[in-house]
């Protein structure tokens, strides 16, 4: 299943989703409030794939992973399913459970090439080592025309300092126009920050989305020009004006930071969930 006929092993299928279910029972649930929307299973295996293949021997930073695709990579080498993939990998995530859940799976599991930061991309891009690349499925700008997207590409582009690759996990439809436009206004303002589009791999991915369940996303990979130069002003916050419709029609943002409120054991359901009927009582 590699998506590099003849240059990688090919790995055990049932491990691989073995794995893929052990990382889906730990993340958290999405909120549809912010745009969080979880990519298919089958999907995610490939996709993770794709990434350790990409990303080989190098840091690898996320700008934001409810998917979990960050931990799917790190998970499957660590389990021996990819015998490939990143050096390092850092997710920046402006939810706590994201992060938490990060964390704890790594520990839990020996992973040391794995860990997760609270951040807000509205926020300056902290400092940090230089890393190689970056990957974000951002919220996809149908309201906003891909605004939402340029600032965590724009946050990508700053974790690698202006030099290196990224991945960006965007919607992608013949039949709506404004996949469309979000496209062109994505690669016109990567341009703009000494960036082509080096590669894109369309229609790849599915997702539980209940509005518009045929939505899929593509894969478009953007490269730095040769001598690109980091953005001398630094990084800066995001300015009111990129806010308007960020998460959807009428969604501004206005939470810093999604707070996890109690350990959640993903193993069990919450109690918040169901409520028991004791035997005698409806008799």
């Amino acid at each position: 299943m590699s998506n590099s006929p003849g240059e990688r092993p090919r790995i055990d299928l049932r491990k691989a989703i073995n794995a893929v279910s052990d990382v889906v029972q730990n993340r958290p649930k999405p909120l549809r409030v912010f745009d969080q929307i979880h990519m298919k299973v089958g999907d995610m295996l490939m996709q993770s794939e794709i990434v350790a293949d990409w990303a080989e021997g190098k840091s690898l930073a996320f700008i934001g992973d409810g998917d979990a695709i960050s931990v799917c990579v790190a998970y499957m080498m660590r389990r021996k399913v990819l015998t490939f993939g990143p050096g390092r990998i850092t997710v920046f995530d402006f939810d706590e459970r994201t992060v938490n859940a990060v964390t704890k799976f790594a520990e839990r599991e020996g992973i040391t090439n794995l860990d997760a930061v609270l951040y807000n991309c509205l926020d300056p891009f902290p400092v940090t080592d230089k890393y190689d690349c970056f990957y974000t499925n951002p919220p996809w700008g149908a309201s906003n025309n891909g605004e939402s997207v340029n600032l965590f590409v724009e946050r990508g582009i700053e974790a690698i300092g202006y030099q290196g690759d990224g991945m960006v996990v965007i919607a992608d439809d013949d039949e709506l126009d404004w996949p469309k436009q979000v496209l062109a206004n994505t690669q016109s303002f990567s341009r703009e920050r000494g960036f082509y589009v080096s590669r894109m791999q369309r229609k790849l991915h599915a997702y539980h989305l209940d509005d518009n369940p045929n939505l899929q996303s593509c894969n478009l990979y953007i490269s730095s020009l040769p001598g690109n130069e980091a953005n001398k002003g630094g990084s800066q916050p995001a300015s009111a004006d990129r806010l308007e419709n960020f998460y959807g029609r009428a969604k501004e943002p206005l939470v810093r930071y999604v707070r996890e409120k109690k350990r959640v054991d993903p193993g069990n359901a919450d109690d918040s969930e169901y409520e028991l009927e004791l035997l005698g009582e409806s008799e």
